[in-house]
């Protein structure tokens, strides 16, 4: 519950207010006294008792009508509307007072949980994934998980995540779930654009973990340059009590110094003595050590995970110093890493010829490029078939990235589906093309996804590798706006593989 008058306190202390208009005056103060049970963007869900947010580029009048006729008295704007209601208070940043009021409706829970945050362009769900299991192992399973693939709020129950990153709304909801459910840690993926459009404004993390940095996520509809997209990705650093960097990412000088300015304390991983953590592959593809001179965190040991590439054994790291900071020890590191499973990365399947199945979200030029590299790396005999598409209706730019990914490491190219929605398949393909800059690679178009994996399972050599990209698990296909059945990379290749 929220009172007219605490809000008004809010507003002014993080300078969002504007004024308060009724149809008699405007004023700088509430003019009369007002609880507020429910908080909404949603004009479905709003009634007397609602405070409605009106945000969005999309939002219409019309959406505040309806919910008028429903019962509400009062909304939030960045600017008034003619229209019939009891109170407008206009502030001068929506989705910031959505944050702000947000957080305060549901009491503070972020103050009751210990916060992970992570971000970075690839390895956010693995390295998520990992904490949870180390955390899981550490706090009885009393640790909520917000990620890109799914969200839990008990620490065992799972559900498919709308957003990497909630609505300002929904996250504090969930966290005060999640509070209540008797969780006391929380991981959570944090998305460019939960900087962009202010879905974490005013959170602060215990511990933010950069991962790495390459363009991504650039387009009319999300981020206009690499450097927009950059500086809302480095804002986890500004807004973190302790960061986890990779000491070798592209400008690691850059946010080392952003950390120093805001006087947050680093703790470095990477594959250089330089960092205060070195990780080492061993001789077993899946184990690997972590050294680090001092070992404050008494960390140095071997360590052995169920994912395949080195580079996931460098997100393992960032797992294990973050876990660190929160509680955990090297005993439930070694045993969570053993343990956990990522959905969609770099799951393995084997054909009876002894051709590998790599099942795998990577979906940008830097995902990708890892994912072919390592693949190349394991299978020097064979071929490396590589079976894609790219999301319709945003991030045009990651469609030449993945083109140049595939050029540099692929020797075939099957170019498919994957969530088209609006746009036509066949064009996305085709701009994938356009980027495959190696006359070498043969390229081929099928753009019915499971045709194109069950041709490329019948045809693989006991030497080739077969990359299926970008679905991984998800059980669905987006075309124009909806949500059609579709089986998943993993379970089709799996189906195929025995019928073999």
């Amino acid at each position: 519950m929220l009172t007219l008058t605490q809000i008004q306190q809010i507003l002014e202390k993080e300078n969002l207010l504007r004024e308060f208009i009724t149809p008699e005056r405007w004023s700088l103060s509430a003019p009369f006294a007002q609880e507020f049970h429910k908080l909404s963007y949603d004009s479905r869900e709003a009634d007397a008792e609602t405070l409605f947010f009106c945000k969005g580029n999309n939002f219409q009048t019309s959406y505040l009508e309806q919910a008028l006729q429903a019962g509400l008295t009062c909304y939030i704007a960045e600017q008034p509307y003619e229209v019939d209601a009891a109170l407008a208070i206009i502030v001068t940043d929506i989705r910031k007072a959505l944050a702000v009021l947000s957080m305060a409706f549901y009491d503070y829970p972020q103050n009751k949980l210990k916060l992970i945050g992570i971000t970075g362009t690839k390895g956010k769900t693995t390295v998520a994934y990992f904490i949870k299991k180390i955390l899981d192992i550490t706090t009885q399973q009393k640790t909520a998980l917000f990620s890109t693939l799914n969200t839990t709020l008990d620490g065992v129950t799972f559900f498919k995540s709308k957003l990497t990153t909630p609505e300002s709304l929904d996250l504090y909801r969930m966290m005060a779930q999640a509070v209540a459910n008797g969780m006391t840690h929380l991981v959570m993926e944090v998305s460019s654009q939960a900087y962009k459009v202010a879905r974490v404004y005013g959170l602060t993390f215990d511990v933010g973990i950069f991962l790495n940095i390459s363009p991504d996520h650039i387009g009319p509809i999300e981020h206009p340059t690499f450097e927009d997209y950059f500086y809302c990705k480095r804002q986890l650093v500004a807004n973190s009590r302790q960061m986890i960097l990779h000491h070798e990412i592209d400008h690691f000088d850059l946010l080392n110094e952003l950390a120093e300015a805001k006087k947050i304390p680093v703790i470095t991983y990477g594959n250089n003595t330089e960092a205060d953590y070195q990780v080492e592959p061993l001789e077993h593809p899946l184990t690997f050590s972590l050294t680090g001179a001092k070992d404050d965190l008494a960390l140095n040991g071997q360590y052995q995970i169920l994912l395949a590439g080195d580079f996931n054994k460098e997100n393992a790291a960032a797992a294990l110093i973050a876990s660190a900071l929160v509680g955990a020890n090297r005993t439930a590191g070694q045993q969570g890493l053993a343990e956990a499973l990522v959905p969609g990365r770099m799951n393995l399947l084997l054909k009876s010829n002894g051709a590998h199945i790599y099942v795998d979200y990577a979906h940008n030029y830097l995902s990708m490029k890892s994912l072919l590299a390592f693949a190349k790396e394991q299978h020097p005999a064979g071929e490396i078939l590589v079976i894609t598409g790219s999301t319709g209706n945003k991030a045009e730019s990651r469609r030449a990235g993945l083109g140049q990914a595939i050029g540099e490491y692929a020797d075939v190219a099957v170019l498919t589906s994957d969530d088209p929605n609006y746009e036509d398949p066949q064009k996305i393909a085709a701009e994938i093309q356009q980027g495959i800059q190696n006359e070498h690679v043969q390229v081929h178009f099928e753009i019915d996804r499971k045709q194109a994996i069950q041709q490329a399972i019948q045809s693989a050599g006991p030497n080739d590798a077969i990359i299926l990209a970008g679905k991984g698990t998800d059980k669905y296909m987006t075309v124009n706006g909806e949500h059609l059945p579709y089986e998943g990379d993993y379970h089709l290749a799996e189906l195929f593989i025995k019928d073999e």
